[in-house]
């Protein structure tokens, strides 16, 4: 069904800083890419958020009857952050660190990429292409950039002239709403910066230094390629010189995005996309999340338990639940006390669904399931905001409630709007997985370790010290460990 013509769809589109009615540039049809991990090491949770946000849109944009091409490459070489000492390769650093070679980093990461992501019921791409597997693609685009008088090499690298680009009418920084000036009052003093013409040019291509590893032979040289052309060459091989969707972290909104305009521009005369989305950061404990700091936790250590941060394991469900409580484009705290919400929201939504299987149905309906419905379509249609969906879900299974209570009434049509609307949300759209998850058992267990400690404060106070401790030991002896404080007893699994 072709939805998309009765849901008029905003986008917020970065690079006009506004929503947007969504149009498309072929009619029924959706080139999608989204920059993919840099995989040198196991994907974080910030990452996975970013990925989920366009997994949700995906799903959605399909729902709606689009025919979408979703395009998402993975970084396997050439990942320089700036364009200084080549030795900063995080490939050739972490290879050493491994003591593998750099292809079989890239595989190790891959593989725990997406099997983090089959956790989390992630739809794949149309097309995962790699950046080692388009190095001819990315020469062939450094040649047309030069001929095109937008690129120099320079002692065996090429770079990408930024100033000349400019002067030609165009406009680097307007993703980001920055000026040349400002942008070279910003440019930290780099190795390599004396092969280039101006500080801000950035690389397309590099000179491999005799200790790099990861090499291919080029016009120039033996190198690799610069991390902004990959995505170019690899969305425009797939997409076209112009596509409808780009998406990416906010983190990556400069230079990487800014960059891959300019290369587009460059190359084809044209801006290469209409829509530019991206992905806000996510928290933990109201701050962000860093190794360096300790404030970190990796995606299966959430899921697993047995970690500093979280009370108990929390299934990929409840996490992705979570996860789809924040809009993309807001920050997303997590910690122990909105997860434990989460599923508790969950539960409730899982448990309602449940209710409306057996829902008996009425000769009239006293509540208007079509208007509610049009308000689920209505949230997605708005930049995808799925906290408002949620809250509209809950509002659904309060419905089934109040029918199953007997205080309102619906008819067999409107309960089978109801559930097929209930149900096409939460598990096509929000994307959780139709699965019995072992969270009703966690809320039953809590609830008996929560009267052990009262029987067991009520022995203290008595004094049997004997069957204190015999409830103490004997819980810690099924994995669960009580923590007594100033504010009481709390336990772990």
């Amino acid at each position: 069904m072709q939805l998309y013509k009765n849901n008029t769809l905003k986008i917020h589109n970065s690079l006009s800083g506004e929503k947007e009615v969504f149009n498309t540039i072929h009619e029924g049809t959706i080139g999608m890419y989204v920059c993919g991990p840099t995989v040198y090491s196991n994907v974080h949770l910030g990452n996975v958020r970013t990925f989920m946000s366009f997994d949700m849109i995906y799903r959605y944009l399909l729902h709606l009857g689009y025919k979408v091409r979703y395009v998402r490459n993975i970084t396997d070489a050439g990942h320089l952050t700036d364009d200084g000492d080549v030795e900063n390769d995080r490939f050739v650093k972490q290879s050493r660190l491994e003591k593998l070679e750099p292809m079989e980093v890239v595989q190790k990461y891959t593989v725990d990429f997406h099997k983090v992501l089959d956790l989390f019921n992630f739809l794949p791409p149309n097309i995962e292409p790699t950046a080692t597997g388009h190095i001819l693609e990315q020469i062939e685009l450094t040649q047309k950039l030069i001929s095109e008088g937008f690129a120099y090499e320079s002692q065996g690298s090429v770079y990408f002239d930024v100033l000349e680009y400019n002067k030609k009418g165009l406009n680097y920084g307007e993703l980001n709403n920055r000026n040349v000036d400002e942008l070279l009052a910003n440019t930290r003093d780099l190795d390599g910066q004396n092969e280039k013409k101006n500080p801000q040019d950035f690389a397309l291509w590099k000179k491999a230094s005799p200790a790099h590893i990861m090499r291919w032979n080029s016009p120039w040289g033996e190198g690799f390629p610069g991390w902004h052309l990959e995505c170019t060459a690899m969305s425009t091989k797939y997409l076209g010189e112009n596509f409808d969707i780009h998406g990416g972290g906010m983190d990556l909104k400069f230079p990487h995005h800014e960059c891959e305009i300019a290369q587009g521009k460059a190359c084809n005369g044209a801006s290469p996309v209409n829509y530019w989305m991206h992905t806000n950061m996510l928290t933990m404990n109201g701050q962000r999340m860093s190794k360096s700091t300790g404030n970190y936790i990796l995606p299966i250590e959430l899921i697993e338990g047995g970690n500093d941060f979280f009370e108990k394991a929390f299934h990929p469900n409840i996490v992705r639940f979570c996860f789809m409580q924040a809009h993309y484009r807001s920050v997303l705290d997590i910690s122990n006390e909105a997860m434990v919400a989460s599923e508790k929201g969950y539960n409730r939504l899982m448990d309602s669904l449940d209710v409306l299987k057996d829902l008996k149905p009425s000769n009239t309906s006293t509540i208007d399931i079509p208007i509610w419905k049009q308000n689920c379509y209505d949230a997605m249609s708005d930049d995808f905001n799925t906290p408002i969906l949620i809250a509209n879900l809950f509002e659904g299974i309060k419905f089934v409630n109040l029918v199953n209570d007997g205080k309102e009434t619906l008819t067999q049509q409107d309960i089978q709007l109801l559930s097929e609307t209930l149900n096409t949300f939460t598990f096509d759209i929000i994307g959780i997985k139709d699965e019995k998850v072992a969270a009703n058992n966690s809320d039953k267990l809590e609830g008996v370790v929560e009267m052990l400690i009262q029987m067991r404060l009520e022995a203290r106070a008595n004094k049997n010290f004997t069957l204190s401790d015999q409830i103490r030991d004997q819980l810690l002896g099924l994995g669960i460990q009580l923590k007594d404080g100033k504010e009481g007893t709390t336990f772990t699994i």
